[in-house]
């Protein structure tokens, strides 16, 4: 694929994109996170309702757009967000699934590294198993940030899973190895950062509890996650 702008992907020029870039899963929210948090921003990519804005925040310039459903989803608009538009930092902001009997419901969970079931690393020639790690800079910023708001936070690996409905039987293996969350994305976006040399973070709320079957509405996902995305872009 040649390294050139626009994409099939997205329709950005190049430089429409700001150094940092925040990207939910659900595109409707980086609408939101765009309207609400940023000044000015304006609409530079919506292929296939695949939201993309880019604005100001307290002076900075950031943008903001959806990465879809599942790692082969991030992974294509992450690459071409570092390795086509010149973008230096990304950063999850997404919901998860509890693991940790530590963790409650609306908890922020710091993802220090990601587990997979998937098979995406296979493609960078590596014989053996991956587990991608964050950028420390970003999570000791993202750390210092929620102990000021006091919020309940961890920090450790995060599993990402290709598997969604029967997923329950990993779960009590995963939690005897110390894995906080269940999500569906990180392991995808860590990678292309490492292979890209550049950096990514992702912060997830717990929104759900796999165990008990307790969980948040999409509403109450909204209206719960406003101080995640203020850590977000504080340090965009």
């Amino acid at each position: 694929m040649s390294n050139s702008t626009p994409t099939l992907h997205n329709t950005a020029k190049k430089g429409e994109f700001a150094r940092t870039v925040l990207m939910p899963g659900d595109p409707l929210r980086a609408k939101f996170i765009a309207e609400t948090y940023l000044e000015n921003a304006r609409l530079v990519n919506n292929v296939r309702g695949i939201h993309g804005y880019t604005g100001s925040y307290k002076g900075k310039e950031v943008s903001v757009m959806g990465s879809g459903m599942g790692i082969p989803s991030i992974g294509i608009y992450s690459y071409e967000l570092y390795n086509f538009y010149g973008v230096e930092q990304i950063i999850r902001v997404g919901s998860a699934g509890m693991i940790s009997p530590k963790l409650k419901v609306r908890d922020l969970v710091i993802g220090m590294s990601a587990y997979t079931n998937s098979n995406y690393g296979q493609q960078f020639g590596f014989d053996g198993t991956l587990a991608p790690c964050a950028d420390y800079g970003m999570l000791r910023a993202a750390a210092d940030l929620a102990d000021e708001k006091g919020m309940h936070t961890m920090i450790g690996p995060v599993f990402s899973t290709d598997i969604f409905y029967n997923a329950a039987n990993l779960l009590p293996k995963l939690q005897e190895l110390g894995v906080l969350a269940v999500e569906m994305e990180a392991y995808g976006l860590y990678l292309n950062a490492a292979v890209s040399g550049k950096k990514a973070l992702t912060l997830l709320q717990i929104s759900d509890n796999p165990f008990t079957g307790e969980s948040l509405t999409p509403q109450e996902v909204r209206e719960t996650f406003t101080q995640m995305m203020e850590i977000a872009l504080e340090i965009a």
